[in-house]
């Protein structure tokens, strides 16, 4: 199964405070038993969310809102896509994580939809089509832009 760990924001993160050396060398050893293992798929810290956007959709209208977003609690840092066998597994990895932030802080663990979890309304065609996406998708990382 895969999983989405994502980090969560705080005050500090929000302000745009960087990680130590100390933690910035703890995260990578900890990144590299993860891909060792077979287990992470990408990661990647995010800016704050002053440099970011939301859009707003309410029918066929969009609204584009500027960062920052108000509720912290809400916002990501940073976020790992992992494989692992089960949920339980993935809660160990999380245990064995530095503490991402200085202070207190959260991580967060959530499945990924896979074509099954879809049932019937994903039709073979949807499929296919889901499949030759991923494909390019691929493809298309693995060249330079």
């Amino acid at each position: 199964m895969r999983v989405m760990v994502m980090v969560k924001a705080t005050r500090e993160s929000e302000a745009g405070k960087m990680p130590s050396t100390e933690l910035l060398a703890a995260m990578g050893r900890f990144n590299e038993e993860l891909v060792k293992a077979g287990v992470m798929l990408a990661g990647e810290g995010l800016h704050p969310s002053a440099k970011g956007k939301r859009v707003r959709f309410s029918g066929s209208q969009r609204t584009v809102i500027d960062g920052p977003f108000s509720e912290t609690k809400e916002l990501v840092a940073g976020f790992w896509l992992w494989q692992v066998r089960s949920m339980d597994e993935a809660i160990e990895w999380v245990r064995r994580c530095p503490n991402p932030m200085e202070g207190e802080s959260e991580i967060e663990i959530r499945p990924v939809f896979e074509a099954e979890d879809f049932g019937a309304e994903f039709t073979p065609e949807l499929r296919a089509q889901e499949e030759r996406l991923r494909a390019q998708t691929e493809s298309a990382a693995n060249k330079p832009r």
